[in-house]
């Protein structure tokens, strides 16, 4: 199957046709239906989703057990443990609010079929692509902190005040909504819903899609407001070092996909195939998993980093919420 051609069929009519990694061309019949329960599940997320208990039970555990002590009590003490708190908190964070899209971000990685080792190959390739995308984002803005993070939004450490909107949280509102309306169309056009982004690119640059799935998870960091990012990137910008903040933004975006790289590795490597295999004998399954886990994740971080977030400040008066959330 050719990449080249029309969403449904290709020039002569034969079949359905691959425009790009995120449009196979095996569209679903009750696309309408997974639209709507996808995006019920991104609003019900947000209505169970406790941050308490994700940043600071789960988050701040992994990253204490990672480095062997207190992460928000204990400074950072030079270039290497910064990079190591970078690192850890990287991982810590895998599970935040602001990083669950990356989930829904590698969905297309799934699907190759062959021996063993050569599904494990085919899912590092777009893996690597992934890494591109992401890392030129994090490295640049993390040598942006290094030169003007003092004055940034994200520095600030006034508190928030009931019926205002901070700068941090202007930020954040933004960034997040952004990406979370991106990948809500994303996930529509691998239904054939709108029109494939990346239908041109990918006829000359096929990896372009996994590219920029590796930019929207670069740019979680741009309004990330998780208290132990935000110690390191304080920390970047006072040091006035763009390097060290360069590095410390990359091993941060690193961290955030390692348990979700590995996810997917074991599952191309001990699985025996089957699951690829299963995907295969009908692509319409694939195209189901890619834009259910794309719809719900960016209905999820639209509504959750806009909606909710403008409720928890009064700005408006009520947004439904779990008693633990």
């Amino acid at each position: 199957m050719t990449r080249s051609g029309i969403n449904r069929l290709d020039h002569k009519g034969s079949g359905p046709v691959a425009t790009s990694t995120l449009v196979n061309g095996h569209f679903p019949r009750r696309r309408g239906l997974i639209i709507l329960l996808s995006s019920l599940g991104g609003f019900l997320l947000t209505v169970v989703w406790s941050a308490h208990f994700v940043d600071s039970v789960i988050g701040d555990s992994v990253a204490n057990t990672i480095l062997g002590h207190d992460a928000k009590g204990e400074p950072i003490t030079g270039v290497l443990a910064g990079v190591a708190f970078a690192f850890a908190t990287g991982v810590a964070g895998t599970f935040t609010a602001c990083n669950i899209a990356a989930f829904g971000a590698v969905a297309p990685l799934l699907g190759s079929t062959g021996s063993r080792w050569s599904r494990v190959k085919a899912s590092l390739k777009p893996l690597g692509w992934l890494a591109v995308g992401m890392i030129s984002v994090s490295a640049l803005y993390g040598a942006l902190v290094g030169f003007f993070g003092t004055k940034m939004p994200q520095f600030s450490t006034a508190q928030t005040v009931a019926g205002t909107l901070n700068g941090r949280s202007i930020q954040s509102l933004v960034v997040f909504g952004v990406i979370g309306l991106v990948m809500v169309y994303l996930g529509l056009a691998s239904l054939g819903v709108v029109k494939d982004p990346f239908r041109k690119i990918s006829q000359r640059r096929p990896n372009a899609p996994m590219v920029f799935m590796g930019v929207l998870i670069g740019g979680f960091l741009i309004g990330r407001p998780f208290g132990l990012f935000r110690k390191m990137f304080r920390d970047a910008a006072e040091s006035g070092n763009p390097l060290y903040g360069a590095a410390a933004f990359t091993l941060q975006s690193v961290g955030n996909i390692v348990v979700m790289a590995l996810l997917f590795l074991a599952l191309a490597h001990f699985t025996g195939g089957r699951l690829q295999r299963w995907l295969t004998e009908n692509p319409t399954r694939a195209t189901v998993i890619t834009a259910a886990a794309l719809i719900v994740a960016g209905v999820f971080t639209f509504l959750y980093w806009d909606i909710r977030l403008l409720a928890r400040r009064e700005i408006i008066p009520w947004y439904p919420t779990a008693p633990w959330a």
